[in-house]
């Protein structure tokens, strides 16, 4: 059921209703039978999937609290019979009875999640290794990927570490847990969400509030905008122009990463404007996943404003875990002593760098494209940290670095590294992602920017004038933002102007809104990850 199809429509019309119609206090249950019936309508089979993942997690953080309830009553029952070293040891023990719980969950979980969807990856390399040799190739897999394993799956394994750690207590009525695992609006993808973060609002009791529910729905309102008069429209050219890279080389591919920045954006913030739209709605905060990133003056920023669930996620369940632990302690003690201090201390901050970003690269797909984009983004992080004692020198020397003109020119730079970088999503092959990217500096074809060529990619003028306006509209959007919210803003205006603001948004998704065949919109982008 996707989130631009009238089904879905009318799935959140009945839900909104009788949300605030049942008792407050059995809420929560109809957002679970939502979500089961959400998931049921994608495919049967995915319940299976969400199911033994919610079970697994939820019995393995009972276990966890079980122990560390254990060890805080006897701690305290013999407080005054044990000595230091018996009290250690004993705290030690405890802790690897939780520790081995944490890694069967990780491992059966995650486990699940690399055989659905690397297991034909993994067989795909294996064969071109064996072809080399002559061999005979293996066969591969019919493998059902269910929808958003990896956003559900990262939420979960997020959950049983938060329990481990003590940060989070361990929900014991596994309905209230399921809910926290499948609830639907975040279930396509994300925000990936914390337990500690989601848990209250998702469970409380909500009154009908007319002004929350209003924000939700012009939120939703906003994402069906960004998704379909702009996200859609584009997509019409940008595959027009990947489709099709020997005629469309050079200028096109510069055009057409642009383009699919552009797109990308539009349908990933999009998506998430309708999921928070959704749960604002019900009454539910989720966390914020944007925070205008392509205002971002190098990559670690853009990094910390897109997708900022998942940097997160991966910052506090990875980079500091690994970073810290006692191979890498090990790791960093050596290198200071071969390497010198300078370069030493660095060789770990590096290494789990690299691990996070490779992680992140496979994460969003079973390709060495992605594995490629990621890694790229690792090395112009790291060269950028490298270089910073360079730019320090350069801000002392000249004074510019508070000046309208240098922070634009960052801005763009930090878009154009960005776009080039997706290109690894477009072209979905690393050679010819290179051949594409090399053929912007090599073919000298530059006119066809101006000269009406990119007329016949499947985009008219008129098409080109709602991009344009819709970019200055984002963008106009996206400023106001640095001084507070914007619906807020346009609440406190006259209600004839609130009114046309919105009814003139309506009109621009009904009447401009990029539509398929039967009236009906293109999948997300991120509903493949």
């Amino acid at each position: 059921m996707l989130f631009t199809s009238y089904s879905f429509m009318g799935f959140l019309l009945v839900l909104f209703c009788l949300y605030y119609i049942i008792p407050a206090k059995h809420q929560w249950k109809l957002l679970l039978l939502a979500s089961y019936i959400f998931y049921f309508l994608a495919k049967p089979i995915y319940l299976i999937y969400i199911l033994v993942t919610t079970v697994s997690t939820w019995f393995a953080g009972i276990q966890i609290d079980k122990v560390q309830n254990t060890q805080k009553a006897y701690l305290a029952e013999h407080k005054a019979d044990l000595d230091k070293e018996t009290k250690k040891q004993y705290k030690a023990s405890m802790k690897k009875k939780t520790w081995h719980w944490l890694l069967a969950c990780l491992l059966f979980n995650l486990g699940i999640l690399a055989v659905v969807k690397y297991t034909n990856f993994t067989i795909s390399n294996i064969n071109s290794l064996v072809q080399l040799f002559g061999g005979k190739p293996l066969s591969f897999i019919n493998i059902i990927v269910p929808l958003g394993i990896s956003f559900y799956t990262f939420q979960a394994m997020g959950y049983i570490i938060d329990v481990y750690r003590g940060t989070s207590k361990a929900q014991t009525n596994p309905f209230r847990f399921a809910l926290f695992v499948s609830f639907f609006p975040q279930l396509v993808q994300g925000p990936i969400s914390r337990y500690g973060d989601l848990h209250e609002s998702l469970f409380a009791e909500h009154s009908f509030d007319g002004k929350n529910v209003a924000f939700g729905l012009q939120r939703i309102l906003w994402g069906y905008f960004k998704k379909m008069v702009i996200a859609d429209r584009m997509l019409i050219g940008v595959n027009t122009l990947i489709q099709n890279p020997d005629r469309y080389s050079g200028a096109y591919a510069f055009a057409g990463m642009l383009f699919y920045a552009l797109e990308l954006y539009a349908d990933f913030t999009g998506g998430i404007d309708i999921t928070i739209g959704v749960a604002q709605v019900l009454g539910v905060k989720v966390t914020e996943n944007f925070n205008r990133p392509y205002f971002s003056k190098n990559i670690k920023e853009y990094w910390n404003r897109w997708h900022i669930t998942m940097g997160s996620w991966f910052t506090d369940y990875i980079f500091y875990p690994i970073s810290v632990c006692k191979p890498m302690l090990k790791l960093s003690k050596h290198s200071r002593s071969l390497l010198g201090e300078s370069i030493g201390k660095r060789v770990p901050i590096y290494l789990s760098s690299f691990i996070v970003w490779f992680t992140t690269g496979i994460w969003h797909g079973a390709s060495w494209n992605f594995i490629v984009w990621g890694l790229g983004n690792w090395v112009v992080i790291m060269v950028s940290q490298e270089l910073e004692p360079l730019y320090a020198k350069f801000h002392n020397r000249f004074a510019v670095k508070d000046k309208f003109g240098f922070r634009l020119f960052q801005v763009i730079r930090t878009i154009l590294l960005m776009s080039s970088l997706r290109m690894f999503d477009c072209y979905r092959d690393v050679p010819l992602t290179f051949r594409m990217f090399g053929s912007i500096f090599t073919k000298f074809n530059w006119n066809v920017l101006w000269d009406g060529s990119l007329l016949n990619i499947g985009l008219s003028a008129l098409d080109y004038g709602i991009l344009s306006a819709g970019v200055v509209l984002l963008t106009t959007v996206s400023l106001v933002q640095r001084t507070g919210s914007v619906r807020e803003k346009i609440h406190k205006k006259p209600y004839w102007l609130r009114a046309a603001v919105w009814y003139g948004l309506f009109l621009c998704v009904l009447l401009m809104g990029a539509y398929g065949i039967g009236y009906d919109a293109s999948q997300f982008i991120y509903n493949q990850f």
